[in-house]
C-alpha cells in the first residue's frame, strides 16, 4: 500500500470517527493498519532514571531557527525562546532529546518576574494544535489571573497523520520512551528554565490529549502533582489504532497490561479531575468510568472519608453530576463530572477554538481549583 493510498484512509477514517461511525472507521483501518508488533511497555513503568537532557532551539517570529543549545535538568539558560520572555508573553520553541523533537508554545502571564510559578502542560486534541487548544480552552487568560504559565506542546502531522497523540502505541506508553520522555523532558527544560516550581507541576488534555495526560500520570507520577482529563481514555489498554478504536467505542478490557497478571494493572496515586459529556459520540462515556478506576483514590486508604456525589447546574447550561473521592485527611484525590446532554467538546470552552461547549460548567476553573490543592511533597 502506497503512503498516499494510506494518507487517504487515513483521512476518511478520521472524519468517520470524528462523525460517531466508529464501526465503520474501524473497519477501514483493519484492512489498513498493520497490527502492533506486540512489544509490551514494562509492568512497572515508572522504574529507572530520569532522562531530562536535550537541546532546545531559538524559533523566531517567522519560523526560523536561530540557533540550538544544549539543555539538562540542571541548565539555567533561557534558550528557546530567542530572548527573555516578557510577561504576558505567549513564546514558541522547540525540545528535542533522545528520542525526538517537538515544537511547543509557552505562556508566561503577566506579572511575571522570575518567581517560582506553578506549570499547568495542555494537551491539544486530535486535528488542533497550541493556537486553538489555548483559545478554546482560555487557560491563558485564567493563567494572568491565577499566575501560572502554560505550555502547549505541539504533535506535528509527521509523528500522527491527524496529530492525534499516540496514546494507543506500545512504544509511546512507558517512561523514558516515545512521546512521554519527550513531554516530561519538555517541562523539566521549561522549569529549569524559568524558575518555576517543580512541585506544582500539572498536566490535562481533551481527548487523545487527555488519554496521554493519563499516560504522564502513570508514567511520571514524581513530576505531576494532579492530572486533568476531558473525555479522555484509559492508559495501555490499546496497543494499536484499530484497537483504539475499539476502546473508543466503550472498552470492557482488563485495565492493565495485556497477559499480565491482574496485580499488574495499571494504577497511578496522581489526584485526577476528569470531565466527560454523556453523549459523546466519539469516545463512549463509559471510559471516563474506565479512567477513575486506574487511579488510587478508588482504591482508598482505611480512613478515608466516603465519597460525596452532588448534581449541578450550569447558569443557562448543562446539568451534572459531580463525585468526589477523599484521602484519610479529607481532601479531594478525585474528582469525576459526568455532562448531561454534553458531546466531544471541552465543557466551558470558548467558541474561539474548536470542539468547545460554552454551555459549561467550565472545566478549566475547575482543573485550576482542583490542582491547586495538591503539590508534590517535598
Amino acid at each position: 500500500m502506497t503512503g498516499a493510498t494510506m494518507n487517504k484512509r487515513m483521512e476518511e477514517a478520521t472524519r468517520l470517527t470524528r462523525a460517531g461511525k466508529l464501526h465503520e472507521a474501524m473497519a477501514l483501518l483493519q484492512g489498513a493498519i498493520p497490527e502492533s508488533n506486540g512489544e509490551e511497555a514494562p509492568v512497572k513503568p515508572y522504574q529507572g532514571g530520569n532522562i531530562f537532557e536535550g537541546t532546545c532551539e531559538v524559533v523566531d517570529e517567522d519560523g526560523t531557527v536561530s540557533k540550538s543549545r544544549p539543555t539538562s535538568r540542571a541548565s539555567s539558560s533561557a534558550c528557546g525562546h530567542g530572548r527573555k520572555a516578557s510577561a504576558g508573553a505567549f513564546t514558541a520553541g522547540r525540545f528535542s532529546n533522545h528520542v525526538g523533537s517537538r515544537d511547543y508554545k509557552l505562556y508566561i502571564p503577566s506579572g511575571y518576574k522570575g518567581q517560582a510559578l506553578p506549570l499547568v502542560v495542555m494537551l491539544h486534541g486530535c486535528t488542533q494544535n497550541p493556537d486553538d487548544f489555548a483559545a478554546g480552552t482560555s487557560m491563558n487568560q485564567l493563567a494572568d489571573t491565577q499566575q501560572f504559565c502554560v505550555l502547549y506542546p505541539a504533535q506535528p502531522i509527521s509523528a500522527n497523520h491527524s496529530k492525534c497523540w499516540n496514546w494507543f502505541k506500545a512504544e509511546d506508553q512507558q517512561r523514558e520512551g516515545g512521546e512521554p520522555s519527550i513531554l516530561a523532558g519538555m517541562a523539566r527544560h521549561v522549569i529549569d528554565t524559568h524558575g518555576l516550581d517543580a512541585s506544582r507541576v500539572y498536566v490535562a488534555g481533551l481527548s487523545a490529549g487527555a488519554a496521554m495526560a493519563t499516560t504522564l500520570a502513570m508514567t511520571y507520577p514524581d513530576l505531576f502533582a494532579a492530572v486533568g482529563v476531558h473525555s479522555g481514555l484509559p492508559h495501555g489498554v490499546a496497543k494499536s489504532l484499530p484497537d483504539a478504536l475499539s476502546v473508543m467505542q466503550g472498552g470492557t478490557g482488563p485495565l492493565g497490561n495485556r497477559g499480565k497478571k491482574p496485580e499488574a494493572e495499571w494504577a497511578s496515586d496522581v489526584p485526577a479531575i476528569i470531565f466527560h459529556g454523556d453523549r459523546d459520540t466519539t469516545v463512549h462515556p463509559n471510559n471516563a468510568d474506565r479512567v477513575a478506576a486506574q487511579y488510587g483514590a478508588l482504591r482508598p486508604a482505611e480512613g478515608a472519608y466516603k465519597p460525596t456525589v452532588e448534581k449541578g447546574k450550569a447558569a443557562n447550561g448543562h446539568a451534572y453530576t459531580r463525585t468526589t473521592h477523599y484521602d484519610s485527611a479529607g481532601k479531594p484525590r478525585l474528582e469525576q463530572w459526568k455532562i448531561h446532554g454534553a458531546g466531544h467538546a471541552w465543557s466551558g470552552g470558548s467558541v474561539e477554538g474548536s470542539y468547545t461547549d460554552p454551555k459549561g460548567p467550565n472545566a478549566t476553573q475547575e482543573m485550576l481549583r482542583f490542582f491547586v490543592q495538591h503539590q508534590q511533597p517535598s
